[in-house]
């Protein structure tokens, strides 16, 4: 059983590395967002989803949690989870910890400048939403994607100016959980100076300070 949070800015590797650790780890990474998008057409939650997507602004957290609580609540999660890019807020976290209590945050600590260049060069596939990037993680065909021959494109929010104002987001709400994880002595630093290091190091790095920890065998 192990249950882990990836924590870190935009573009720092959050969900690349919790879908290449959960194989590993036998237990599924868990993304509210794509929870919520999955959701949105449920007949108690969807509303409240749509709402909140669809005006650009952010889902209740009561929302998010009942979300996210139902799938910890599946079968797969029996032997814990990984959640990519959640908490996002201290309060989130006081009310994760209600009906899941973490046995190690994942920090990643990235500079500003290789996010910038990671971010610019992160592309997605409009048909299946798969990530690459034309730095290190290139398709065998240029512009298509692997997994489904869906065409590549890149989000808006990743250009320069966006990704900036993304930074400054979650410095002022994310970044706090730092701290709150620190004090709890659950946290563990992973940094990553270097925009091209391919993600493979990056989650053998992450196995092991898990391992060092005794947070996993």
């Amino acid at each position: 059983m192990v249950k882990l949070a990836m924590l870190g800015p935009p573009g720092s590797g959050k969900g690349t590395y919790a879908t290449r650790m959960a194989p590993k780890l036998e237990v599924p990474a868990v993304s509210t967002g794509e929870l919520l998008r999955a959701n949105r057409d449920d007949p108690k939650l969807g509303p409240e989803i749509r709402k909140g997507q669809d005006s650009g602004g952010l889902v209740p957290d009561k929302i998010v949690m009942a979300v996210l609580q139902k799938r910890l609540a599946e079968s797969d999660a029996k032997k814990g989870f990984i959640l990519d890019g959640f908490p996002r807020t201290i309060e989130q976290a006081e009310s994760l910890e209600k009906f899941a209590k973490l046995d190690a945050v994942i920090n990643l600590v990235v500079p500003e400048r290789v996010i910038i260049a990671r971010l610019s060069s992160r592309r997605q596939c409009s048909k299946c939403s798969a990530i690459y990037n034309t730095l290190y993680l290139k398709t065998k065909v240029e512009g298509i994607c692997d997994k489904c021959g869906g065409e590549l494109y890149q989000r808006s929010d990743d250009k320069p100016e966006s990704i900036k104002e993304r930074l400054k987001v979650y410095e002022k709400s994310t970044a706090p959980l730092i701290d709150y994880y620190g004090k709890k002595g659950v946290r563990i630093d992973i940094p990553c100076n270097s925009v091209d290091v391919p993600p493979d190091e990056q989650v053998a790095k992450i196995m092991k300070a898990l391992k060092d920890k005794r947070v996993i065998q």
